[in-house]
């Protein structure tokens, strides 16, 4: 089934996460793979730690896809299409249970991997193995295609206020 787990509130990767979690404590094979990331975050720490988990990706940098240059974006949107394909490639290879493409949606939503092939490589592996996607605005074609749709609606947030993500909380 598809997994998709949205909005502008925080958890969506969290809540990824722990669904790794509980696929690895049953031991299912899970590949986390993570877009438009570039710090060291928590989750990715302990789930690398994980016999049946694999992380990918997460190799962005420290600037938000708005502060690049064009070459920046560019260059991170050529990287971020190669970590796709190895993403879906490698979960059929390793006959993975479950494929996470943390913050896919974003990565689609600021044109830094294309919309189609994400939806080809949705449509050819459904039924071979679970994949949930994270980000903030799906398309509409994401939100037909999954059987969970999670909102995360923000109510509050720090950020708002001026206070920065903070380390084993935000990240």
């Amino acid at each position: 089934m598809i997994h998709l787990y949205c909005g502008d509130g925080k958890g969506k990767t969290t809540a990824a996460a722990g669904l790794a979690l509980r696929a690895a404590g049953n031991g299912m094979h899970v590949l986390f793979v993570q877009f438009l990331k570039g710090r060291e975050s928590g989750e990715r720490k302990i789930l690398e730690k994980i016999p049946e988990v694999t992380v990918m990706g997460g190799n962005l940098g420290e600037k938000f896809t708005f502060q690049m240059t064009r070459e920046e974006r560019e260059q991170a949107a050529y990287r971020n299409v190669l970590l796709l394909e190895s993403a879906f490639r490698r979960a059929g290879e390793e006959k993975a249970e479950l494929l996470i493409l943390d913050e896919a949606v974003t990565a689609v939503e600021r044109d830094i991997i294309p919309s189609g092939m994400l939806r080809d490589g949705i449509e050819r592996y459904r039924h071979v193995f679970e994949i949930v996607l994270t980000g903030s605005v799906p398309e509409e074609w994401m939100v037909e295609a999954a059987d969970y749709v999670t909102d995360m609606e923000k109510i509050r947030h720090p950020y708002d206020r001026g206070i920065a993500a903070r380390k084993g909380i935000e990240y």
